[in-house]
């Protein structure tokens, strides 16, 4: 779930600086176009498909272990599981998706102030594959509890510097930036769906570890085909906007012990629980977010201009959680729900419930083109980035209506074509959503907290899907109606609320649509 595709009229930056940018080449902010930058990759700069592999196969490990992980967690440990209760399971598994997100900030901080975006990018993929390794050798929790930190602290290095090394590949004024970050979509969803294919024929056919194994396999080929095209990016990529002196390393390495001394002290506690993880992580982010907004708007560091548009983007960042506490419902009650009341016959052959994930993504991968293609012919009148937030929303609650025609079924009750077309309509959500946020983090950016703005938006990310955890824990089979109405109902009237202030929105906005 990352990537790009919104308004395709990203001279949003002031006139006095945005002439000077165009003025570079349309390949990057301010650099002369090498040869290398004069290939294209689908009318793309080069370097695209350098980014575009490394997040392909790294969602081909994140999305392939996702589910695999659910179904480990609380099947039974006669069928290979850990023989949680289910309830804890999706709450875990909401925890570390919302983990993820919220390691941003780590990554996007060493991006900031230490290592650069492109570094950070490259050792973060590091710690991905020793995750992955550590979940399909480790037997038990160990294995689970050390994996899953790796990889959540890896994916959110690798997730907000990718984003960020996308954008220095485009002049502020650049056309084709908005296109591009939905083929950069298209590269991350190509990798989600093969993830589930291969990692769920292997669990049912040899084990969850082979699975877990497989994730590990493909986090190490993008780590290589990135170590070969990582030189070609654009010198921008490779930036430390604001170092670190070294005077205060000392002081920042005492800071990340302490913090990791208090977490071990209230799991050993029993303050941190296995049951109130998710809505641990989701009190955390909430925390983050307020403190982190606080800090960009009181800075000295950004102008007049730049503050406004951080304040047009607090109602965007409500809008996404609200909308990815129901969307990352895909890897809580989703799962679950194809395990255990979905038609997964077809022809005689049962379909493994793992394969359901990557439905999904062959809507985004035939969707993602064509509305990146509507959103370039349509260049200035297309809908500004909070009536499309707004719709988005509206949609995704509808989706989660359309699950009411089949609740209080038995098992096998729903029709799997059913839940084909349920995911199309969340798939039409996301891409009104997804990439148009992270398109129009990048351009709504202070030019000293730029990647520290798409972590933000990531917060937003992680906070909705810790909250898609902890609510997952209320599902229940013979009461769905309830579960479906009340949660499927506040996104739409949240959505609706953010369609009738678009105006003032788009005014704290100055100029970014």
């Amino acid at each position: 779930m990352s990537g790009s595709g919104g308004p395709s009229t990203p001279g949003e930056a002031p006139e006095s600086s945005g002439s000077a940018a165009g003025q570079s080449g349309q390949t990057g902010q301010g650099t002369a176009v090498s040869g290398e930058h004069h290939r294209t990759f689908f009318g793309q700069p080069w370097s695209l498909v350098h980014i575009f592999g490394v997040e392909a196969w790294e969602r081909f490990s994140f999305y392939g272990m996702q589910v695999v992980m659910t179904y480990y967690l609380y099947f039974s440990i006669a069928e290979g599981g850990l023989g949680l209760p289910q309830a804890t399971a999706v709450g875990i598994i909401g925890a570390y998706g919302g983990s993820v997100y919220l390691s941003t900030i780590l990554g996007a901080w060493i991006a900031d102030r230490v290592l650069g975006s492109e570094r950070t990018l490259f050792y973060s993929a590091i710690v991905i594959m020793l995750g992955h390794i550590a979940l399909a050798i480790i037997p038990g929790f160990g294995g689970v509890i050390s994996g899953l930190i790796l990889v959540a602290v890896g994916s959110g290095g690798l997730k907000a510097n990718a984003t960020s090394v996308v954008g220095t590949l485009y002049a502020p004024d650049d056309t084709r930036r908005d296109a591009g970050f939905s083929l950069f979509y298209l590269g991350i969803n190509l990798g989600a769906f093969f993830g589930p294919i291969i990692t769920g024929f292997l669990r049912v056919n040899v084990g969850f570890h082979w699975a877990f194994g497989a994730a590990a396999i493909g986090m190490a080929l993008g780590l290589l085909q990135y170590s070969f095209g990582r030189k070609a990016l654009p010198p921008e990529a490779s930036v430390i906007p604001n170092p670190l002196p070294r005077s205060r390393y000392g002081l920042f390495i005492g800071i990340a012990l302490a913090g990791i001394a208090v977490i071990l002290v209230l799991v050993f506690t029993g303050v941190i629980t296995a049951g109130n993880l998710s809505a641990v992580v989701a009190l955390v982010t909430v925390v983050a977010a307020i403190a982190y907004f606080a800090v960009i708007l009181t800075s000295k560091a950004i102008t007049k201009i730049e503050r406004s548009r951080v304040f047009g983007f607090i109602p965007l960042f409500i809008t996404s959680v609200a909308f990815w506490s129901l969307y990352q419902q895909q890897f809580t009650v989703v799962p679950v729900y194809a395990e255990s009341r979905l038609d997964r016959e077809i022809f005689g052959w049962e379909m493994p419930p793992d394969w359901v994930q990557s439905i999904n993504p062959v809507f985004i991968i035939i969707l993602s083109g064509v509305f990146a293609a509507l959103w370039t012919k349509l260049g200035s009148r297309q809908p500004s980035t909070p009536v499309k937030f707004g719709i988005g929303t509206v949609i995704m609650g509808l989706a989660f209506f359309l699950f009411l025609p089949f609740a209080g079924g038995g098992p096998n009750s729903t029709p799997l074509i059913a839940m084909v077309g349920i995911l199309l309509v969340f798939t039409i959500a996301e891409l009104l959503v997804s990439p148009v946020g992270l398109s129009v983090t990048t351009k709504l950016a202070p030019e000293r907290f730029h990647t520290q703005m798409v972590a933000l938006f990531f917060l937003s990310v992680a906070l909705g899907t810790s909250i898609s955890g902890w609510l997952a824990q209320f599902y229940n089979a013979e009461d769905e109606v309830a579960y479906f109405s009340i949660i499927g109902g506040i996104a739409v009237v949240l959505g609706v609320l953010l369609l009738l202030v678009t105006k003032p929105v788009l005014k704290l906005m100055q100029g970014v649509r």
